[in-house]
């Protein structure tokens, strides 16, 4: 017998216009996200996809229509509520940073939720543990790499035990190696920890890791499905300005007939 998949937040027919706009960036607008799976929310600049995040986390508020957390629908009543239950990392640590040092940093959401100083301790050490950052607890967040300021933005968040993160356009400033370190690290801490992820990204390389994608398209959800349904038709996605990830690209030129094909199943066929 089929199980049936749970859901954690459902968006229904939900349109947004910003203050001063003529036109709506968003526009009935319904799909649904995976309990304790890996989603991306993928589009060009402008599809609405950036707007989506700040709805889900209650920073912006829908027009018309409604979104619900568990559900539960999003109020003025309950937001504080469900934003205790959502963690966000943005494009730029930078932004997020309030200690002086990484320690510090990570512990400050807790002593907003006046944690004790002895479970905060500890807390922040499992975080950056988690995240592979505890030797770098006394440094400054300026002095790390962009892929480190990542990790303890990350570890901030865990920091609170969210049941969802959400991840906008997090990789998009990093070099590969660093990318690729960090979605790893995002599928470690999808198992181990059992939270939903959501990811807004124009790249389809990192969406190719989720397990469950949404395209927007002039902000409308133009086709939404799993990675390998999504692929079956690569046209579709040149047309609406999406470059293909490199190992499709690949695996097209070397003429295999298969469409959707993974960085690591590429090399198998090599």
């Amino acid at each position: 017998m089929e199980v049936q998949r749970q859901n954690i937040i459902e968006l229904k027919h939900v349109d947004f216009r910003y203050q001063g706009d003529s036109s709506f960036t968003l526009k009935d607008v319904s799909f649904t996200i995976p309990k304790n799976k890996w989603t991306s929310i993928v589009g060009h600049n402008g599809s609405g996809k950036s707007t989506l995040a700040k709805l889900i986390v209650g920073i912006e508020t829908a027009t018309e229509g409604n979104i619900y957390f568990n559900n539960q629908k999003l109020t003025d009543d309950n937001l504080r509520d469900i934003r205790n239950h959502i963690g966000i990392v943005f494009q730029n640590p930078e932004n997020q940073f309030v200690g002086s040092i990484v320690k510090y940093d990570v512990a400050f959401g807790l002593e907003n939720h006046s944690v004790s100083h002895e479970a905060m301790h500890e807390i922040v050490n499992q975080a950056l543990e988690d995240v592979g950052m505890l030797d770098y607890e006394d440094y400054e967040p300026q002095s790390l790499s962009g892929g480190q300021k990542q990790r303890v933005a990350i570890a901030g968040v865990l920091a609170l035990s969210p049941s969802v993160i959400i991840l906008d356009e997090a990789t998009s400033m990093l070099d590969p190696s660093a990318k690729q370190s960090l979605l790893k690290l995002i599928h470690k801490v999808k198992q181990e920890k059992d939270v939903t992820i959501i990811s807004i990204t124009h790249d389809l390389t990192e969406a190719m890791e989720s397990d469950y994608m949404v395209v927007m398209n002039q902000g409308q959800v133009y086709k939404e499905g799993t990675p390998q349904s999504i692929f079956k038709d690569v046209h579709e996605l040149k047309e609406i300005g999406l470059d293909l990830p490199f190992s499709m690209k690949m695996n097209q030129l070397l003429g295999f007939k298969d469409e959707y094909t993974t960085y690591e199943g590429l090399v198998d066929k090599l």
